[in-house]
Parts: C-alpha cells; sequence; structure tokens
C-alpha cells in the first residue's frame, strides 16, 4: 500500500463487477436474460478506512472457520477446491459462512458505491452505433472502463492519494487501461466543477485472495445483483447502512441521467420494479 506522512489522508478503494459485459453470441443475437447471461452489469467499490484491520479479522474469521468441525465435509472449504478455504467469495461461500462475514462487514466502517447498467439498454446503444457507424465493434472492456469512469466521477479530488485495487480481470494486463479511464473520470470533474486533482493514483489489480478488501466487495455486488436479477431485497437490507451511492443510469423516466439511491432515497423493490418486498 501507498506509505502516506501522518498529515496525509489516504483512501483504499476496492473494486469489482457483478454479471457481466457479454451481450451477443457468436451469430450477433443479443444473448441478455438468456440462460447463463445476467441481465444487468453492475461495478461497485468498496471504500475501506482501516484496510490492515480488514485483512487482519477476514484472516482470523476464515482460519477458524476452516478448523470448525461443522464445516469439515463442505466441499467449498476444502483447500483443493481453492474457493472459500483460499477466500470469501457470496456465491461459492455456503449460508452459514456467508452470516459470520456479514456479520463481521457489519462492525466495519465501509462506504459501497456501485453503477448500474441495465443490459438491454446496452444492446440497444450498440445496435444504433452500429446503424451510424458501420465498423463499429462492441467489446466488454469498452462497458468496463465507461462505467469505471461514471463511478469514480466524483471520487478523486479530495484526499492526499489513492490506492486502487481492482479485481483482476482476464488474462491481459489492463493497468493503463484503468489509470487512463481514472485520469478520464478527475478530467471530466474539473470540466464539470473547475476543481482540479493532482492526488497521486496507484492502480492495483489483484486477486480476491490477495486483498481482504476485494472479498469484502464481492460480498456487497452479490447483495446487489441477488437484488436486481432475483428482487430479493433481504441483504441489501442488511448491509444497507454502509451502501452510500447506488446509481441506476438507465432507469430514465423521471431523469435522464438515471436514479440515485442513496441513505436519504433508500433502494427498495418498490421504487425500481414496482413491486412490495419479499
Amino acid at each position: 500500500m501507498i506509505q502516506a506522512h501522518e498529515s496525509e489522508f489516504m483512501r483504499y478503494y476496492f473494486v469489482d463487477e457483478a454479471g457481466d459485459g457479454n451481450l451477443f453470441d457468436a451469430k450477433g443475437h443479443s444473448i441478455v436474460g438468456a440462460e447463463g447471461c445476467s441481465r444487468y452489469f453492475i461495478l461497485g467499490m468498496l471504500d475501506v478506512i482501516n484496510p490492515d484491520r480488514l485483512q487482519h479479522e477476514m484472516d482470523d474469521l476464515r482460519a477458524s472457520l476452516l478448523q470448525d468441525p461443522y464445516f469439515r465435509g463442505v466441499p467449498s472449504m476444502q483447500p483443493e477446491a481453492r474457493k472459500t478455504a483460499v477466500a470469501f467469495h457470496a456465491k461459492d461461500d455456503v449460508a452459514e459462512v456467508r452470516r459470520e462475514v456479514f456479520a463481521l462487514l457489519r462492525r466495519h466502517e465501509l462506504r459501497f458505491f456501485a453503477v448500474v447498467r441495465h443490459k438491454v439498454k446496452v444492446v440497444e446503444y450498440v445496435r444504433q452505433r452500429n446503424q451510424a457507424e458501420p465498423g463499429y465493434r462492441y467489446q466488454p472492456n469498452e462497458l468496463y472502463d465507461y462505467m469505471v469512469r461514471r463511478l469514480f466521477k466524483n471520487l478523486l479530488h479530495k484526499d492526499d492519494g489513492y490506492e486502487v485495487c481492482f479485481s483482476r480481470r482476464g488474462r491481459g494486463d489492463r493497468t493503463e487501461a484503468l489509470k487512463s479511464a481514472l485520469e478520464r473520470a478527475r478530467e471530466q470533474f474539473f470540466q464539470t466543477w473547475g476543481i482540479r486533482g493532482n492526488a497521486p493514483i496507484t492502480v492495483l489489480p489483484r486477486s480476491p485472495a490477495e486483498h481482504a478488501g476485494l472479498q469484502a466487495v464481492d460480498y456487497f455486488l452479490w447483495t446487489l445483483q441477488r437484488f436486481y436479477e432475483r428482487q430479493e431485497d433481504r441483504y441489501v437490507e442488511l448491509l444497507w447502512p454502509a451502501f452510500h451511492l447506488v446509481h441506476d443510469l438507465d432507469d430514465t423516466q423521471r431523469a435522464y441521467y438515471g436514479v440515485y439511491y442513496t441513505q436519504k432515497k433508500p433502494l427498495l423493490l418498490a421504487a425500481v420494479f414496482g413491486v412490495p418486498g419479499i
């Protein structure tokens, strides 16, 4: 991590995604909502005040659970499975483990931010652009980098330095592309507000096993994905005190820029889907 002087304040951001940027099959047909393809793409960031403490407590919790006879026969807890035995991952962890992780996260000072895109809207955009530019070809990284810019547009101008840890995606090294997306976000903030941010930004592509912060943001994203994909709200409610902002970019019924959900405007099933909570 960045070493700071005592007078400096450093931000530690951990970034991951839920869903994916895949939109089409090999023949160019939309696969959004089909089996194995998500309907939403979500990029989330967790602002962790004390990442060392979070790392220590999550490591201790995993070690304790792995020694518990109750979990002895659980497949995801076996070292050779390289799942819970290596890192917490909400999709792979059994319910009893998730409950322990949720309890730990609720004890920490965390701020969660996310941007949400409805993939059917992205498909519409791509097709419209194809009509205007026949040579244009959509790439999932294009959507990811756009989401990075939207997620960080107001988050890189106040502090003395930033360490942004991205969950590693695919095989290629995208460090420079991510740095560029962050710098573009900062430039757009300057163009809008006239406030220039010059603090250093360190970009770290890492695996969840290397940083507890990535395991933690995975849990927040899992709750948000369950909300959007399954209309299940109890997990969002559990972690809601740490939710700072969810920007639904494609719910433009009332405003062209979408909807911002905050502590003053909670993310509720009735607000998003027009249905009561489950």
